[in-house]
């Protein structure tokens, strides 16, 4: 665990400075540890989940570094140009102070550490529970590792770490293929990532509204990019507990289903769930998934029809209709 490499690396020669605040970058909201002063650190999170948890633990949190600190702790994320943005954003924002980095061997802790080794000096680390942490001091030959977010072959805005960055999701071009002419007036797409899906949604003339709910910030900041249709609206939100203004008559989604590296179909079920709460009582539910993902159950269990209306090796489109109250 995380809270018992910063701990243990404390024990073995990290020392924290005594004053002035440290910057966290994406620490996650249920982060437990002694080995932080969380009443000096700020929090820069842009996942809206674990944003509102710092918040109800009031600790200082934001969507970008904001004033002066003494330190700065980065927590990996799975993508590597991801990773590799937050170490120099991390390393711009202390200027000549201490980086702390924190990650696991699955998400790819080792090979950073190897990269950051050919660069500059470590003033120390340490391997526990699966992971590393490792410390040295800030430097601007990490300059050439800060991303922004820019134009992909296809055209499209997006940023490092954001879903299906490249290009267009295959997933979700299936389900556009599948989907019916009229989807009703009222429509949302739930974890809308970059808006590659919305933009196909708002190729029909029915569509008065569509509600575009993403819990990435970076995403959805490319999105309102890339999507400039008067009828788009743009909700930095848990896509579990998002309310719409009104009843909607579909709900669109290509679901996330990863915690991490692990697979975790609980998402996509709390997905429709929510879709649940969200419909008029003859709303409908679309949505695509990895072939193997049981998602049949829920549905069930939240609609009074559902059926698999196309698909391939690969994915299958769910549909629903008629949401049970």
């Amino acid at each position: 665990m995380t809270t018992d490499r910063l701990s243990f690396a404390t024990e073995a020669g990290l020392s924290l400075p005594s004053d002035g605040r440290i910057l966290l970058l994406g620490a996650p909201g249920d982060l437990v540890t002694e080995a932080l002063p969380l009443e000096r650190c700020a929090v820069v999170q842009r996942f809206r989940p674990d944003f509102e948890l710092w918040q109800r633990r009031g600790v200082e949190v934001s969507l970008a570094p904001e004033g002066s600190f003494t330190a700065a702790a980065v927590f990996l994320p799975r993508a590597r140009e991801l990773a590799e943005a937050r170490i120099a954003e991390a390393c711009a924002a202390v200027p000549d102070g201490l980086i702390v980095l924190d990650g696991l061997k699955t998400d790819g802790i080792e090979a950073l550490v190897k990269a950051l080794k050919s660069r500059t000096e470590l003033k120390g680390q340490v391997s526990k529970a699966h992971g590393k942490t490792v410390w040295f001091t800030a430097t601007d030959v990490f300059a050439d590792w800060a991303r922004a977010p820019g134009l992909n072959a296809h055209g499209d805005w997006t940023a490092p770490g954001v879903f299906s960055a490249d290009g267009p999701d295959p997933a979700s071009q299936t389900l556009l293929a599948a989907l019916p002419v009229k989807l009703g007036a009222q429509v949302a797409d739930l974890g809308a990532g970059w808006g590659g899906l919305s933009t196909g949604l708002l190729s029909r003339d029915s569509l008065a509204a569509l509600h575009l709910v993403e819990a990435d910030r970076t995403a959805l900041d490319c999105a309102e990019r890339n999507v400039t249709d008067p009828r788009a609206s743009f909700h930095w939100a848990d896509a579990t507990s998002w309310e719409p203004p009104e009843l909607l008559d579909t709900v669109v989604m290509n679901p996330p289903f990863h915690t991490g590296r692990k697979a975790d179909p609980a998402l996509g079920q709390a997905f429709i769930a929510a879709a649940r709460r969200m419909l008029k009582p003859a709303g409908q539910l679309w949505l695509v998934a990895n072939r193997h993902l049981p998602y049949e159950t829920a549905l069930a269990t939240h609609f009074r029809a559902s059926e698999e209306i196309a698909g391939d090796s690969r994915f299958k489109i769910l549909h629903a209709s008629r949401p049970t109250r």
